[in-house]
Parts: C-alpha cells; structure tokens; sequence
C-alpha cells in the first residue's frame, strides 16, 4: 500500500515541530548539482583573473628557467624602439605629463587616502585586505624583479627617471593596486562602481602606455604589472570582502547587521520554503541594538491568521569575528571556561539550536526553536524560532518582586539543569507580564563548572539591580540561593565576565551616585576574590604568534613604504 499517495501535500512532515496556524507544506530536497539559494560566486571577472594569475605564473617560471626569455626580449626590444620611433615633440609633452601617474607620490596618496577614509567610516574588513593586498603586491614586485633581473629596453632611449629591473612594472602594480582598493572598499555597487572601475582602467591604459613611449618598460612588464595590479585585488575583495556580505554602504548600523533585502532576502525566502514548508511574506530586522553577532530579523509566515516568527542570520563573518573575539580572551585572560571558536558556520547554527531544545526540555522559558535552514553552504544559515509576542526588554519594562522571583528562579532552574546562558544581560531577558524569557543563548553551555554558574547569578542580579535596588533583589534571592552561593557569585565576577550592556549600565549608575555591584558585595558575606587568569601553552604560543606576525606584518608595511606604495 502506497502510504505517500495518501498524505495530504499540505501536511507537514512528521520529523518538523508543528506551528500552531501556519500553512506548512513538505520541503523540497535540492538535488545534487543544482545551486544553493544564495550561491557563492566570483563572478566572470573574478575567475578571468584567476585564469590571468595561473598565465601569469606559467609565464614566470618561463621566463626564468627557459632560453626563450631570451628570444622574448630581442624581440620586444625591437617592439619598444619601433614604438619610440613615433615619438614627437608635442605627443612627448602630453606623456610625460600622464607619466606622473608613475611617481611614487600618486599611490603613496591614494593608499593613505584610502587607509584614512575606511578608519573614519569603521570598515575593519575592507581595511584589512587592503593593507594586506598591498602588502602582498609589494612583496610579489620585489621577488619577481630579483628572480627575473631583467633589464630595461635596449637600444632605445629612455625618457624621464628609471631604476631597477623593469619586470613587472611597478608603477602600474601600485597604482593598479590603488585604485582597485577604492573601487572595492570605498565606492558603492552598482553604477557607481561601473563608473569607477572604467576610470581606473583608463587611467591605467594611459600610464601604460606612457611608459610604453617613453622606452622605460617591455610589452610584458606592462602586462604583467597590470594583471598583478588589478588580479590581486580583485581576487582578494571577491573572496573575503563579497558584497553580499561585507556591503560597500554608508548607512548606519553595525556591521554584523547583513542585508536582508535583494538577493539575500529573496534566498532566504526560498530555503525557509524548500527546508521548512513555510512561506514567508516580509523580512525586517529586528531588535539590532542588543545583537552584535548575528544578524535578527522578524519573520511573517502566511497563517490563519498570518503570524510572526524569529530569525537569526548566522554567517561566516560572524563566525570570524567570534574567533577573533576568543582569541582575545585567551591571550589576555587564558582560558574562560569553553571558549573554543566554532570551525563552520553550521556549527554555531546549529549548536544554538540544540541549547534552545535542551533549554526548552528542561522548562527553562525561553523561545521554541523550528530548525534552521542553510542559506549558502557552510557561510550563511538561518535559526528559525518563535517569535516572542508581548515580550519587553527587560530594561525597558516595569519590574515587580514577581519579576525579580522569576528572574531568580529561572537560575536557579538552570543550575539544577546543568546549563549555563554565559550571556545574562538586559537585552537577552524579555519579560511578558510578570514572568521573563530567556533568549539568545548562542553562548550557552551545559554542564557547566560552578564557576559560570556562578557568574550568570551575579549578572543576573546586577541586571535586576540596575532596573530596582540592591537591596530588594538580594532579600528575594534569599528565597532561591544560599548566602554563600550568592557570595560565590560575585566573588566570581569580573569585568571581563560581564557583558558590555551591563558594564555600559553600570558605570551610567555611577555617575548618579548608585554603585550596585559594590553594593551587591556589601550586603553578601565576605568572600576572596575568585582568580580567573589562567596560564597555559596555548596561551603562551598564541601570545607570540600574534607577536611575531605583528612583527612581520611591520617589515612588510614598512618596505611598503619604501618603496611607495603606501
């Protein structure tokens, strides 16, 4: 008997957590070989020059290790003194004018130009592989010239200033290097990027061949000068600064803030519908002050009636930031409990799915998780789950004693769980009539040391602090904790191991007089405080590394500079 024939197209399948008045269709499997929703892709552009790059280094080891480079540069001397036979008085002035694009002055200004303007708009990323790029450009220049040793034109005279071997021609690696870094980190997609990148092509043309006339380069230093100064860039911005991911905009917001609308919006409406049946008819963002890590939205999912459901965008650049934030830690502090950086974007996804079920199982009140959903494989994956209606922040609603217990309580319930949130801050507790809801438990741990327990006490009790008194929250925590544990707790807390939202909170307390976590302290019992540095050989190694690629990240920046590129 044929049970599939039977089963209602609309009826959801039966591994998925129903949703109470959604419209829930089966999902769609994507075959092998078709595209993700958000495929990732380089471009034409971008793989013509991976092709140009692979040329370029065939071309290399030719050059180098074949006796045709000897043929190649008879042949192009020749080209170079045919060339300068056209030489004439007026069409001389004019070239040595575009030459001044050659001068090290003109890449010196536009790379500090560029440096200066992505400090002042915040973009750590662009600016990042920006000074790498170059950095990479100036070292690949210098080696190539060394390797190859190349002379300039033969037989021809050379009009203006030139030194060193001419293979590639540094001045269009430079400024090729330049203007790409502005077209990539400074100017806007679209229109205004087009127009960009045909004026830098145009003023590379110029330059190259104004170093053509004036007899200083090859055909193939040009060539290579300008493959290499507008490849690397290329190449590098395509990859690890896409503007799916890293928009080139000069809007406000926080950079983990992605874009939901365009190509993204219209991909995670296709996998929410191919992954979890459900068909999703607007995406906003939502509650973008509290979450530096993901990117929240709002969902509204067709319904009877249509009803509202949580997102999270979890993407590699979150993924990376989260690395970079633990290996902070560990080098400043040593090991804080599990700080381990997630190695896939999935894995985060995915791990805060399994906290919100467990957390859900134990009757911890916090939001029902539906699954998430993968966007583009292993960058991009959204968490789907309820959606909170009524619930208030917990710094901007009314707290009662019975919004203090239940605070309380739910701590005391994770303690008897083995779970620890590790991250208890205002943003992070709603409250829907007198009780709270924990959400975003993307650091949550289970079975955790007594320590973290400890400290999501005290920052839950500072919170509660900071929105009534000191006093009051501890007489109602007697009820739940013992005075010694209470005292554990903030002999525990640093610091470090509070949120910035609440640290922000309480030195704003200060300057009006309230010092709640020296008030928290008074009232517990007296108690040393808790050491947290730790020292270990990862800390140690990860110390020097950074150390020493700081190190060399200077002798590169350096030459850089020496040699005008930056």
């Amino acid at each position: 008997m044929d049970l599939t024939a039977d089963r209602s197209a609309a009826e959801p399948e039966p591994h998925r957590t129903a949703i109470p008045g959604v419209h829930q269709t089966r999902g769609r499997r994507r075959p092998s070989g078709e595209p993700p929703p958000l495929p990732r892709a380089l471009g034409r552009s971008g793989r013509f020059w991976i092709v140009v790059m692979a040329i370029l280094a065939v071309f290399i080891v030719v050059l180098a290790g074949f006796q045709i480079g000897n043929s190649l540069e008879r042949g192009e001397d020749a080209f170079v003194r045919w060339f300068a036979g056209m030489r004439t008085a007026w069409l001389t002035a004019v070239v040595r004018g575009v030459n001044v694009l050659a001068s090290p002055v003109v890449p010196r200004v536009l790379g500090w130009g560029t440096i200066l303007a992505l400090l002042a708009v915040r973009r750590w990323r662009h600016l990042v592989v920006f000074v790498g790029v170059t950095l990479v450009a100036v070292w690949l220049t210098s080696h190539l010239a060394q390797l190859t040793g190349r002379p300039r034109p033969l037989g021809v005279t050379i009009l203006g200033s030139w030194r060193g071997p001419s293979f590639p021609s540094r001045p269009l690696v430079a400024l090729g290097g330049s203007l790409m870094g502005i077209t990539y980190t400074l100017v806007v997609p679209g229109r205004p990027r087009e127009l960009a990148k045909w004026a830098s092509w145009t003023l590379l043309a110029a330059l190259g061949f104004a170093e053509l006339y004036l007899g200083q380069y090859h055909p193939t230093d040009l060539l290579f000068g300008l493959a290499l100064g507008i490849a690397l860039p290329v190449i590098a911005y395509r990859l690890h600064t896409p503007n799916a991911i890293f928009p080139v905009t000069y809007r406000t917001g926080r950079a983990a803030h992605l874009d939901l609308g365009g190509v993204r919006g219209a991909a995670i409406r296709q996998a929410i519908r191919d992954q979890l049946g459900l068909t999703i008819l607007e995406i906003k963002p939502f509650g973008l002050a509290g979450s530096g890590g993901s990117s929240p939205m709002r969902l509204t999912v067709e319904g009877d009636p249509n009803r509202h459901l949580f997102g999270k965008l979890y993407a590699k650049s979150h993924m990376r930031a989260d690395r970079w934030y633990k290996l902070g830690r560990t080098i400043l502090y040593g090991s804080l409990e599990d700080e381990k950086p997630y190695n896939s974007v999935r894995r985060l996804a995915e791990y805060e799915d399994y906290v919100l079920r467990v957390m859900h199982d134990a009757g911890i009140p916090c939001a029902q998780s539906y699954g998430f959903v993968e966007i583009s494989p292993e960058r991009e994956y959204l968490l789907v789950t309820e959606f909170l209606e009524g619930g208030v922040e917990i710094t901007e609603a009314p707290v009662t004693d019975a919004v203090i217990d239940d605070a309380l309580a739910t701590v005391r319930l994770m303690w008897e769980a083995g779970l620890a949130h590790r991250d208890v801050k205002g943003a992070n507790i709603l409250v829907r009539g007198e009780s709270i809801v924990m959400i975003d438990p993307a650091f949550g741990e289970l079975r955790p040391s007594p320590w973290r327990q400890a400290v999501d006490l005290a920052n839950m009790m500072v919170v509660l602090g900071l929105r009534t008194d000191p006093d009051r929250v501890y007489q109602r925590a007697l009820a739940s904790f013992t005075p010694e544990e209470i005292a554990e707790a903030f002999a525990a807390t640093r610091g470090v191991t509070m949120p910035s939202q609440s640290r922000q909170h309480l030195r704003d307390a200060e300057r009006t007089g309230r010092d709640v976590l020296a008030r928290f302290r008074e009232l517990a019992p007296k108690r040393p405080p808790i050491r947290i540095q730790r020292w270990s050989v990862r800390r140690v190694t990860h110390s020097v590394a950074i150390a020493f690629g700081a190190l060399v990240a200077l002798g590169l920046l350096l030459d850089a500079i020496r040699s005008g590129a930056l």
